[in-house]
């Protein structure tokens, strides 16, 4: 369904279709500012920082059991430089998750 129908659909407000076009670009331009949909708590519709931890743990994992299997140095040391970015980025997503909606008048900045 496009934004077309979705103004045909509704019959309580008549608007003229130059003002139909006018508000499609309003609410379009809305939908490309990251801080207007940020403080409104739109959700995103990409989810990079979960398939981020999943990558993450996965080459964390397999690291680990090289440098276990190996005892090679170089593994050890990625492993060491590794695990700490993946626990880091585990708990991003672990707070993006718990998070609760702020009320709309509060203003916050999520440093995360």
């Amino acid at each position: 369904m496009n934004d077309w129908e979705k103004w045909e659909m509704h019959d309580e407000v008549r608007l003229s279709p130059h003002e139909r076009l006018v508000l499609l670009q309003i609410e379009a331009g809305l939908r490309q500012d990251r801080r207007f949909a940020r403080r409104t708590g739109v959700p995103r519709r990409t989810s990079w920082l979960s398939t981020a931890v999943l990558l993450l743990g996965t080459a964390s994992v397999f690291v680990a059991v090289m440098a276990v299997r190996t005892s090679d140095p170089a593994l050890l040391w990625c492993f060491a430089l590794l695990w700490p970015l993946t626990l880091f980025q585990a708990f991003r997503l672990l707070c993006r998750v718990t998070r609760r909606r702020p009320p709309s008048d509060a203003r916050t900045c999520p440093w995360l």
